[in-house]
């Protein structure tokens, strides 16, 4: 069982590559909670994370990290394949864990790590960051205060254009990564319309493979819909060959229109238009986020909340495990075996 949160959140980071150094950084931020570990395969990597972090030990030792009483929490960093076997390992032995999207390779992977979740009473929180992007948190509270009235549907688009040897990386190799680009950028649509939707009861759209050399797909598109028939369409590429990020939520009274995630994917933006009763063009408003990404840091205080309160996290397990289901349909209707 899960002990009380204690004042001082201890952490150990599991996977000491790009995304673990973003996660030993943000932690460097966050009051009340220090690194206790950098756990990866690579030494050198484990101790170049550890040195972000004062008295932070680098460890190739998972067995280690999860035996120390002191640790409260694991983040976990790794390819695809390894997410829900570490998962599983740290929730049994008491820790909370917050993984990084997707969680495993499907979604059956995920429900043993449901199920001793349930028995430590740890919090296992998934990784959706984009939730915690500036536009999607201003789209959130605008859409929660109603003033899009009733929302219709909504559509998102997301893509990069890879790079050379794209198809030979590990996430070309489906034991590895579970699949191509839909279970890579497009999870966080998926969960990004379930935010703003709800739970969606129909599932259609395929996955296909049109330019890179590989097993998985580059290309998918999805129609979802919830029971009273509101619907999200969207598009994942990494055949765009310009970086892109395009969220569109239309309600019976306004339309938000979302672009750019900062960096390659140009300036993050919210524009917020309000349709007048005699119609014609909308009232518009116009809010942009030029400072760059404070996601990850946000979605770790989100985390550390969840500890200190013992509340659910959302996303949680439930989330990531409908998030795969859908993966899941589309990947089978579209011949991909995936693991």
């Amino acid at each position: 069982m899960t002990s009380p949160a204690p004042s001082q959140i201890q952490f150990a980071q599991f996977g000491c590559g790009l995304i673990g150094r973003k996660r030993a950084l943000a932690l460097k931020g966050l009051p009340g909670a220090s690194l206790r570990y950098a756990c990866d395969l690579d030494r050198a990597r484990a101790e170049g994370v550890a040195s972000l972090a004062p008295g932070c030990r680098a460890t190739t030792n998972q067995a280690e990290v999860l035996a120390d009483p002191a640790v409260t929490a694991v983040i976990i960093s790794t390819i695809n394949s390894a997410l829900a076997p570490l998962a599983l390992a740290a929730v049994s032995a008491g820790k909370h864990v917050l993984v990084e999207k997707p969680g495993a390779l499907n979604a059956a992977e995920l429900r043993p790590v449901q199920a001793a979740a349930e028995a430590t009473g740890a919090k296992v929180r998934l990784s959706y960051n984009h939730r915690y992007h500036p536009a999607l948190q201003k789209a959130h509270e605008l859409v929660a205060a109603g003033v899009l009235g009733p929302l219709m549907f909504l559509r998102g688009r997301y893509g990069h254009g890879g790079r050379t040897g794209y198809d030979r990386e590990w996430r070309a190799d489906p034991k590895l990564s579970g699949g191509g680009e839909l279970i890579d950028q497009g999870v966080h649509l998926i969960d990004l319309a379930g935010w703003f939707l709800g739970e969606f009861t129909s599932v259609d759209g395929h996955a296909a493979t049109y330019f890179w050399q590989m097993p998985v797909d580059d290309n998918a598109f999805l129609s979802l819909r919830t029971a009273s028939g509101q619907t999200a369409w969207l598009q994942v590429s990494c055949t765009e060959w310009k970086n892109l990020f395009s969220l569109e939520i239309y309600g019976r009274d306004a339309k938000i229109a979302i672009d750019g995630l900062g960096g390659s994917y140009g300036t993050e933006r919210l524009a917020f238009y309000q349709m007048l009763p005699e119609m014609g063009p909308p009232e518009t408003t116009i809010f942009e986020y030029p400072r760059g990404d404070d996601s990850w840091a946000a979605e770790l205080r989100e985390f550390a909340e969840d500890i200190r309160q013992g509340r659910e996290p959302s996303p949680g397990l439930k989330e990531g495990i409908r998030t795969l289901e859908i993966v899941g349909e589309i990947y089978q209707r579209s011949g991909f075996s995936g693991k």
